[in-house]
């Protein structure tokens, strides 16, 4: 057998198979015997499941069905960052990482990393009010990052730079 003729054999297997379980088949006619009429149900003034639904909410349901809450939570975090903390805050610090709760910050200056960590309550208090309550449980501050010294393929080792101007 080749191409139509498989297909049709293919077709009334799938119908003996069909007729075997009590399946119904497909009228062609459109209407239902007058004994079994089905009544076409709307959805009425109230809202319903077949209503359209704004993306927003879809995008939700699926975070929270695949357990995504917590990482878009402190995803907030690194987007609203100024507007959660303040313009002056974010102006000198930028978060840096965050997993499990806890939030690494990291400052410009030595100056602003003690700043920080004076500040750290109200900032929790801040990020709670903005994010969520629980989101954000402990605030890391770290100072600036010491540039590296190690340039090419080769190291050797040492403190690195001196003072050698004088």
């Amino acid at each position: 057998m080749r191409g139509a003729d498989l297909a049709r054999a293919a077709l009334e297997a799938a119908r003996a198979s069909a007729k075997e379980r009590g399946a119904r088949g497909v009228r062609k006619g459109g209407a239902a015997p007058a004994g079994r009429r089905r009544r076409r149900r709307w959805s009425g003034p109230g809202p319903d499941d077949r209503d359209p639904q704004p993306l927003g909410r879809l995008a939700a349901r699926i975070a929270a069905d695949r357990g995504w809450a917590e990482r878009l939570a402190g995803g907030q975090v690194f987007a609203r960052w100024g507007k959660l903390v303040g313009e002056d805050v974010a102006e000198h610090a930028q978060p840096v990482a965050f997993s499990d709760g806890e939030l690494t910050v990291q400052a410009d200056s030595t100056a602003w990393a003690t700043q920080l960590r004076l500040l750290q309550r109200d900032l929790l208090k801040r990020i709670a009010a903005g994010v969520g309550n629980g989101v954000v449980k402990t605030l890391k501050v770290q100072g600036p990052a010491a540039p590296s010294w190690r340039y090419g393929p080769r190291h050797v080792p040492g403190r690195g730079p001196r003072d050698t101007y004088g």
